[in-house]
């Protein structure tokens, strides 16, 4: 199977088309995974609390969620120790048959795309001229605004490792109009472009489920925007970034799913990991409270976006 149909398999099996991001903030990171811990100048304290915290989160929710989806940003502030802790992280919740979307927003063209493309999906180089996996995700971020010369290799990945990416069409973010709503000289908005030849390229990686392996950033909170979005791109799963801390709902990403309840992953974040729990909270909870916090977020998300669907779809597959 490629990862589109890995990702419908553990949606329908989880009954949850919702994804976790994992985005340590130390900062937020509770004080109970902090003690003990001798800081120098190498990061290396930093990594290993992060890889802790993340291992955590990944035992709490691996019943009860199809994905995980790492911000890298998160981990490559902290240097090589960082990139470490993403890979350990990777890795961990690959064994416990997550599906992993990194969120890394790549984009380049020629050698330099390939080699994004080779080192988050694929496979790189070695000095005997064999090949081996780096980091490998499922799926990856992408940016498309440099054209089609700087997603083709990303692409292109997809087919000959089996592996996703999310092509960014339209996001969550305030000031996304700025670009993303302006109008070509086909009278059409820069996002609905962007959307038609998301579609078109999509039907290379099409699985047995009927998605593919191309899809899109599409945010929660512009839903009639993601409706006709939707109509543009039947075939691609829309990752839907916005819910929760930044507003978005479960009506409003409503628009994203298609009638059978699938082609769209939910994320959140910080609803997750951190608005439970207060500044106060941070300094006195044990890790057995806060992981309890976190598993009772993850099911009030499900609950709210699983029982919109319902109403909305009676006829979903799962």
């Amino acid at each position: 199977m490629n990862s589109a149909d890995r990702l419908i398999e553990r949606i329908i099996k989880t009954a949850n088309p919702s994804v976790i991001g994992l985005d340590p903030v130390i900062t937020e990171i509770p004080d109970c995974y902090k003690l003990g811990r001798e800081v120098k100048d190498d990061f290396v304290a930093e990594a290993e609390l992060i890889f802790e915290f993340n291992r955590d989160i990944i035992e709490t929710v691996y019943k009860y969620v199809p994905a995980v989806k790492p911000q890298s940003a998160f981990y490559e502030k902290y240097g090589s120790a960082g990139i470490k802790a993403l890979e350990k992280t990777v890795a961990y919740a690959k064994s416990k048959n997550l599906i992993v979307i990194e969120d890394a927003k790549r984009n380049d063209i020629g050698n330099t795309a390939n080699a994004y493309a080779e080192a988050h999906l694929g496979k790189v180089c070695l000095i005997n001229g064999e090949t081996a996996p780096s980091i490998q995700s499922d799926f990856l971020t992408v940016t498309p605004f440099l054209g089609s010369d700087g997603v083709e290799p990303f692409i292109n990945a997809c087919e000959l490792h089996k592996k996703g990416v999310f092509v960014l069409v339209r996001t969550s973010n305030k000031s996304a109009f700025e670009i993303q709503d302006a109008l070509t000289d086909r009278g059409i908005t820069v996002s609905e472009a962007l959307a038609e030849y998301v579609s078109a390229v999509s039907e290379r990686c099409v699985g047995k489920s009927g998605y593919s392996s191309v899809g899109a950033v599409v945010g929660a909170t512009y839903p009639e925007q993601a409706r006709a979005l939707r109509k543009i791109m039947p075939k691609s799963i829309f990752l839907v970034p916005g819910y929760g801390a930044q507003g978005g709902s479960a009506k409003d990403v409503l628009p994203c799913f298609n009638e059978d309840g699938l082609g769209t992953i939910v994320n959140s974040s910080r609803g997750i990991l951190y608005s439970h729990t207060s500044v106060n909270e941070r300094k006195t909870v044990t890790k057995e409270e806060y992981l309890k916090k976190v598993k009772n977020a993850v099911l009030t998300m499900k609950g709210e976006i699983y029982g919109a669907l319902k109403s909305e779809y009676p006829n979903i597959i799962y």
